[in-house]
């Protein structure tokens, strides 16, 4: 995909949920606009059921606005079709939720491989294989990359589903509460790490969060409120 002045931008976007026949449907996003630059840290605050992780899935083409653009690089987003989608999600997307999602049966090195098991190419996967290993040493798990989940700590899981998301060098990562089932230490080395990797990887950051030792870490808070964002003291 070409490069573009943004990486993201939102267009007017709105989002009403289907309901029981008769009732008026809730607007979750009313009118959202933002943009966002190559590169750029940014935190996405607003309290629970304010609409964080509906807006975050619609930015990563897990779900559709009901109104409005979401661009990527220039793309409208709407205009894919949903193997297009899967497409552009699989090679420029990475995602982070809360839990870590890891498979229980696969070691840390095979669960931060499995986005690249569709690869036909056998060097591309030699290639994976190589870029998996060198992440994991990255981030401090070279010495555990044949241990399974079971035998790793809560933030050593977390950090394989960092891995896991970058393992096919995305250009945006997105993260949904990352660091919400952390304790304090382990949320701070986590928020480092991830900024670490902003900075060596070249990887835009959006992280939807209710930590506040998170979100000011970011380059830019924004809250979402009513339906729409505002700058952090507007």
């Amino acid at each position: 995909m070409a490069e573009h002045d943004s990486i993201i931008e939102l267009m007017d976007v709105r989002k009403r949920y289907a309901t029981i026949k008769g009732t008026d449907a809730p607007m979750v996003l009313n009118g959202v606009k933002l943009t966002v630059q190559p590169g750029e840290t940014i935190a996405i605050v607003g309290p629970s059921g304010s609409g964080k992780s509906t807006l975050l899935n619609m930015i990563g083409t897990l779900d559709r606005p009901s109104e409005g653009k979401v661009l990527l690089n220039g793309v409208d987003l709407n205009t894919l079709n949903e193997r297009q989608q899967a497409q552009l999600r699989n090679r420029e997307i990475g995602f982070i939720f809360q839990e870590h999602h890891l498979l229980p049966q696969c070691t840390a090195l095979e669960n931060v491989q499995i986005p690249t098991l569709a690869r036909k190419d056998a060097a591309l996967r030699r290639v994976a294989a190589e870029t998996a290993n060198r992440l994991l040493n990255r981030v401090g798990l070279g010495g555990q990359i044949h241990h399974r989940p079971g035998q790793l700590s809560n933030g050593q899981c977390q950090r394989v589903a960092v891995v896991r998301a970058l393992i096919n060098q995305p250009k945006l990562l997105l993260a949904d509460e990352p660091t919400g089932s952390l304790d304090h230490a382990t949320a701070a080395a986590l928020t480092d790490l991830l900024l670490e990797l902003n900075r060596e990887e070249r990887v835009t950051l959006i992280v939807a969060t209710h930590a506040d030792e998170l979100a000011n870490c970011m380059n830019r808070v924004v809250e979402l409120r009513d339906g729409a964002l505002w700058a952090r003291g507007d």
